[in-house]
């Protein structure tokens, strides 16, 4: 049986993300990660665009948005297949995948930075692969950290919610995204942030938010959803929303 991570390592599921980040908007919703990056750069509202890091970044579309704002870019990710990818976009500035069609059949794409008005950002980005829950230690120093449908395939999610905090700088941004897709094949229940009761009341992920990240971090903006939809096949799509919110790091 295959481990729940092997699904990123598939070929299938990374031509899939890369239509996701780079390929063509489905039904009328727009691209997610440039949307998220749009969002990141609003709420910085003045501050100092110094740096700022992409956990989750997949094939790294948010990172080179960031990277049109931010001085310095990384984007981190577990799989080493969308690591690769990105680091192939950065360097070539294009990538080609066969995009799933139906059965055997594919459709053969290239997609650029240029053709997405994002050349000049490939000087700005890094990419590593990494655990969110367990960074090293020369990642830190950020003005901004988005974690996009991250929370919910972290096998501790609260460990990187309560240490987060030691990579932002104070006044600094923690942007979440997450649909809430609590699934025990990658985070055990006991792990899980909300979405239970507790002593017979429903205990959402919000709840579980605010109480982990209430010593460091303030409510700035959200909760709100944005839409999100990946194309599996021709006649198949994913249509989610993720919920978006908004923290401060509190000074000292």
């Amino acid at each position: 049986m295959a481990e729940a991570g092997d699904y990123y390592e598939n070929n299938t599921t990374l031509a899939q993300y890369l239509e996701f980040h780079f390929g063509e908007a489905w039904h009328g919703e727009p691209n997610f990660p440039k949307e998220l990056a749009r969002l990141c750069i609003d709420a910085m509202d003045g501050r100092y665009p110094g740096k700022a890091l992409d956990l989750g970044c997949a094939c790294g579309r948010a990172t080179f948005e960031l990277a049109t704002h931010f001085n310095h870019v990384e984007g981190i990710d577990f799989s080493d297949a969308f690591v690769r990818q990105a680091s192939t976009m950065a360097r070539d500035g294009w990538v080609r995948y066969a995009r799933p069609e139906e059965g055997e059949l594919v459709s053969h794409r290239e997609v650029s930075l240029a053709a997405l008005g994002l050349a000049e950002t490939a000087g700005k980005v890094a990419f590593h692969q990494g655990d969110a829950c367990q960074l090293g230690s020369e990642f830190g120093g950020y003005d901004l950290v988005l974690a996009a449908n991250l929370i919910d395939r972290l096998y501790k999610p609260s460990e990187f919610l309560t240490r987060i905090h030691e990579r932002i700088n104070d006044q600094g941004l923690l942007v979440i995204a997450s649909p809430y897709t609590w699934l025990e094949e990658y985070t055990p229940k006991a792990e899980w942030v909300g979405g239970f009761l507790r002593n017979g009341e429903a205990y959402t992920t919000l709840d579980g938010l605010k109480d982990l990240l209430a010593p460091h971090f303030e409510l700035l903006v959200g909760p709100h959803s944005i839409p999100f939809v990946i194309r599996e096949t021709r006649n198949k799509y994913q249509h989610s929303f993720s919920e978006v919110t908004v923290w401060e790091k509190r000074e000292g």
